[in-house]
Protein backbone atom coordinates (compact mmCIF):
# COMPACT_ATOMS: atom_id res chain seq x y z
CA UNK A 1 0.00 0.00 0.00
CA UNK A 2 1.25 3.40 -0.98
CA UNK A 3 1.87 6.29 1.32
CA UNK A 4 2.89 9.47 1.32
CA UNK A 5 2.97 11.98 4.61
CA UNK A 6 4.11 15.34 4.38
CA UNK A 7 5.39 17.18 7.45
CA UNK A 8 7.28 20.31 8.30
CA UNK A 9 4.50 22.91 7.46
CA UNK A 10 4.13 25.95 9.91
CA UNK A 11 3.97 29.48 10.10
CA UNK A 12 6.70 31.86 8.97
CA UNK A 13 7.39 35.64 8.44
CA UNK A 14 8.14 36.77 4.99
CA UNK A 15 11.89 36.14 3.87
CA UNK A 16 12.12 33.12 6.31
CA UNK A 17 12.78 29.22 5.60
CA UNK A 18 10.97 26.01 6.31
CA UNK A 19 11.80 22.67 5.24
CA UNK A 20 9.31 19.98 4.44
CA UNK A 21 9.35 16.21 4.31
CA UNK A 22 8.14 13.34 2.80
CA UNK A 23 8.08 10.19 4.18
CA UNK A 24 6.96 7.36 1.41
CA UNK A 25 5.97 3.89 2.06
CA UNK A 26 4.78 1.08 -0.40
CA UNK A 27 6.91 1.31 -4.10
CA UNK A 28 10.11 0.98 -4.58
CA UNK A 29 10.78 4.88 -3.96
CA UNK A 30 14.34 5.69 -6.00
CA UNK A 31 12.93 4.33 -9.02
CA UNK A 32 9.77 6.54 -8.62
CA UNK A 33 9.25 10.32 -9.52
CA UNK A 34 8.78 12.36 -6.76
CA UNK A 35 7.16 15.82 -7.04
CA UNK A 36 6.05 18.80 -4.41
CA UNK A 37 2.82 20.26 -5.01
CA UNK A 38 0.70 22.85 -3.77
CA UNK A 39 -2.94 24.94 -3.80
CA UNK A 40 -3.36 27.99 -2.05
CA UNK A 41 -7.23 29.45 -1.81
CA UNK A 42 -9.52 29.23 -4.94
CA UNK A 43 -6.48 27.98 -6.73
CA UNK A 44 -5.59 24.96 -9.46
CA UNK A 45 -2.79 22.88 -7.84
CA UNK A 46 0.17 23.68 -9.37
CA UNK A 47 3.98 21.43 -9.62
CA UNK A 48 6.37 23.20 -7.57
CA UNK A 49 9.67 21.04 -8.10
CA UNK A 50 10.38 17.28 -8.84
CA UNK A 51 13.31 14.60 -8.32
CA UNK A 52 13.36 12.33 -11.23
CA UNK A 53 14.71 8.68 -11.01
CA UNK A 54 18.09 9.82 -12.52
CA UNK A 55 18.24 12.34 -9.94
CA UNK A 56 17.02 15.12 -12.59
CA UNK A 57 15.29 17.85 -10.98
CA UNK A 58 12.86 20.92 -12.36
CA UNK A 59 11.48 23.90 -10.66
CA UNK A 60 8.08 26.38 -11.49
CA UNK A 61 9.85 29.69 -12.09
CA UNK A 62 8.31 31.27 -9.50
CA UNK A 63 10.47 29.00 -6.36
CA UNK A 64 13.44 28.41 -8.98
CA UNK A 65 16.46 29.84 -6.64
CA UNK A 66 14.63 29.61 -3.59
CA UNK A 67 13.48 25.97 -2.67
CA UNK A 68 15.78 23.39 -3.38
CA UNK A 69 14.19 19.62 -3.76
CA UNK A 70 16.02 16.41 -2.55
CA UNK A 71 15.78 12.74 -1.66
CA UNK A 72 17.47 10.35 0.76
CA UNK A 73 16.69 7.12 -0.74
CA UNK A 74 18.41 4.83 2.72
CA UNK A 75 15.33 7.06 4.43
CA UNK A 76 12.56 7.07 1.78
CA UNK A 77 12.13 10.25 2.59
CA UNK A 78 12.21 13.33 0.14
CA UNK A 79 12.42 17.11 1.09
CA UNK A 80 11.92 20.87 -0.20
CA UNK A 81 13.85 23.17 1.32
CA UNK A 82 12.11 26.26 1.26
CA UNK A 83 13.97 30.19 1.54
CA UNK A 84 13.28 33.73 0.87
CA UNK A 85 9.84 32.60 1.64
CA UNK A 86 7.11 35.22 0.41
CA UNK A 87 3.10 35.55 1.11
CA UNK A 88 2.62 34.08 -2.07
CA UNK A 89 3.91 31.10 -1.38
CA UNK A 90 0.97 30.36 1.26
CA UNK A 91 -0.86 27.23 -0.24
CA UNK A 92 -1.37 23.23 1.16
CA UNK A 93 1.98 21.56 -0.24
CA UNK A 94 1.59 18.00 -1.64
CA UNK A 95 4.15 15.40 -1.91
CA UNK A 96 3.69 13.40 -5.14
CA UNK A 97 4.46 10.01 -6.81
CA UNK A 98 4.71 8.27 -10.31
CA UNK A 99 6.13 5.11 -11.42
CA UNK A 100 5.09 5.91 -15.24
CA UNK A 101 7.28 7.74 -17.56
CA UNK A 102 6.40 11.12 -17.51
CA UNK A 103 8.40 13.22 -14.49
CA UNK A 104 7.20 16.80 -15.09
CA UNK A 105 5.51 19.38 -12.98
CA UNK A 106 2.28 17.85 -14.82
CA UNK A 107 -0.18 17.28 -11.88
CA UNK A 108 -2.07 14.84 -14.01
CA UNK A 109 1.58 12.83 -14.26
CA UNK A 110 1.29 11.85 -10.43
CA UNK A 111 -0.82 8.76 -9.67
CA UNK A 112 -0.28 9.13 -5.77
CA UNK A 113 -0.78 11.78 -3.46
CA UNK A 114 -0.51 12.73 0.53
CA UNK A 115 -2.60 14.74 2.49
CA UNK A 116 -0.56 18.03 2.45
CA UNK A 117 1.02 19.83 5.03
CA UNK A 118 -0.11 23.34 5.53
CA UNK A 119 2.14 26.63 4.88
CA UNK A 120 1.74 29.90 5.62
CA UNK A 121 3.79 33.08 5.32
CA UNK A 122 2.68 36.43 6.76
CA UNK A 123 3.84 39.28 8.87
Amino acid sequence: QVQLVESGGGSVQPGGSLRLSCAASGFPFSNYCMGWFRQAPGKEREGVAVFGRYGQTSYADSVKGRFTISRDIAKNTMYLQMNTLKPEDTAMYYCAATGGSYCSLLKSHFDYWGQGTQVTVSS
